[in-house]
């Protein structure tokens, strides 16, 4: 069974994915940090840089965005000849953009740490059953429409029905549609795409033409396609809103969605809260009692399989196994619960026999099947690695929910409490023309003063004929301390 749960709160709305019992997906979008991928601006060049084929735009967000010539529609050959479909990837930059040009653009990846939102001029518009392709042409039908009768009976039916100018691509849901369908869509998409047109004119530079759903009636668009057999909402006017987008474009949901009136917050159910906080965490731990430490940074994730309390039951050899193997389903499971993407490396446990390397390679890939994020897989290195990529349209389920901590400035440690002591010495031996002195730190750095590091502190206060008096700083970090001249 899959459903999903939605909780609703004053300035957050957060989602979490369910099958069969187990969390396997947490959206969540905030009033301070909402959504950009598929919003349209209106923007306003700022840098052109031949030497990376891109432009720099201000579409009014806190950051400029980056527009690379690929994602740029070709221009015109001649004067009132259409631009041809396709990406301008063999011309200069410069030739297509320059600094003031105002354009409309379309966000495809959410900025992300210090990056800005990557942006396209091919737009794209989705509906129930179609995507648009106001710049493109031709069809196309979504690989997981897999009967081939069904294939071409959409196609035809949307051959008859199509405009002229524009491409259309028949998604997941289309399965089954009929021709009313397909033509509501047609006409609906009409009607926004000349909107977006009028707005596109009409505004200045850095506003918002056209924004995408929000993410309750989004998972609606989306989700109920992939066999979500009930959403379960805490609002009942977020549930009002649900019911009134599903009558227009999704009829015949209306019996999945419920409102959840329980006693229990709606995310207790299934222990979704739980996860959440599990999700946060560098280590998971497996069944077996092996675990997994994850390591996000910049540039890659780095995922390490580790025996930890499994000492297995014959050898070497079939330890490593069962626990990579019990590694690789779990996985593909929290690439998605936490919405890790870009480059990934795990590091498996070394294993010597190939049928046990093809094996692990396997459970990995079924692990991901489920995953709407487009990834690959790129073998095992020489080094035994293995080195796959997932798609980041979003940030992390941490890089939203948490900051870097202001303790360790985000490196993830801190100077243990002898070196600090070793520090605050040399300190002292750098300060020698104060004269007497405070020394104010932690109370950890103060005991090891007292005690291990007495006999040091003492020989410098007998070197310098001076005193040095301690005090302790409850709210001062590890790392930090103050000599203050009495």
């Amino acid at each position: 069974m899959r459903e999903i749960l939605i909780n609703v709160g004053p300035r957050e709305t957060r989602a979490a994915l369910i099958e069969e019992g187990i969390v396997q997906e947490i959206f969540v979008e905030r009033a301070s940090r909402r959504r950009l991928v598929s919003n349209l601006y209106k923007g306003r060049v700022m840098r052109v840089l031949p030497g990376m084929q891109a432009a720099f735009l201000d579409i009014g967000l806190e950051r400029t965005a980056f527009l690379h010539v690929d994602d740029i529609v070709s221009p015109p050959l001649e004067a009132g000849e259409p631009a041809p479909a396709g990406a301008a990837t063999d011309i200069d930059v410069r030739r297509l953009l320059s600094p003031g040009d105002e354009l409309l653009v379309q966000v495809i990846k959410d900025p992300i740490g210090t990056k800005g939102a990557r942006l396209t001029t091919f737009v794209t518009l989705p509906a129930r059953y179609l995507v648009y392709l106001p710049q493109g042409e031709g069809m196309g039908v979504s690989a997981k429409i897999e009967e081939e009768d069904e294939r071409l009976r959409l196609k035809t039916l949307l051959g008859q029905l199509r405009p002229a100018g524009g491409g259309f691509i028949l998604r997941t849901a289309a399965q089954g549609a009929t021709a009313e369908g397909l033509r509501e869509d047609i006409e609906y998409l009409e009607r926004l795409w000349r909107h977006v047109r009028q707005r596109a004119v009409a505004c200045a530079p850095g506003a918002v033409v056209h924004e995408d759903l929000p993410l309750a009636l989004r998972l609606l668009r989306d989700e109920l396609s992939r066999g979500v057999d009930v959403v379960r909402v805490d609002s009942a006017e977020t549930l009002e809103r649900m019911r009134e987008f599903a009558a227009e474009f999704i009829p015949g949901v209306a019996a999945r969605l419920e409102r959840y009136g329980g006693p229990r917050p709606i995310f207790d159910l299934h222990g979704v809260e739980a996860e959440i906080s599990r999700a946060l965490e560098r280590r998971v731990m497996l069944r077996s009692g092996g675990h997994l430490v994850i390591e996000q940074t910049e540039a890659m994730t780095t995922i390490d399989v580790n025996t930890g309390g499994y000492v297995g039951h014959r050898n070497l050899e079939e330890t490593s196994f069962r626990t990579n193997l019990e590694a690789a389903e779990a996985i593909g499971r929290q690439l998605r619960l936490r919405n890790l993407g870009g480059i990934i490396i795990i590091d498996f446990i070394d294993m010597h026999a190939e049928a046990h390397r093809r094996q692990i390679l396997a459970t990995l890939e079924r692990s991901l099947a489920g995953d709407r994020a487009q990834s690959r897989i790129v073998s095992l290195s020489p080094l035994g690695l293995v080195e796959m990529t997932r798609k980041r349209t979003r940030e992390s389920l941490s890089h939203l929910l948490c900051e870097p901590c202001p303790a360790c400035e985000g490196r993830g440690f801190v100077k243990t409490a002898e070196t600090v002591c070793h520090e605050i010495l040399r300190e002292l031996q750098r300060q020698e023309s104060l004269g007497d002195v405070l020394v104010l730190a932690h109370p950890a750095v103060v005991d090891r003063l007292l005690e291990a590091e007495s006999a040091a502190l003492g020989a410098l206060q007998s070197a310098g004929g001076r005193a040095v008096r301690l005090q302790v700083e409850t709210l001062y970090g590890i790392d930090q301390f103050d000599v203050v001249a009495l």
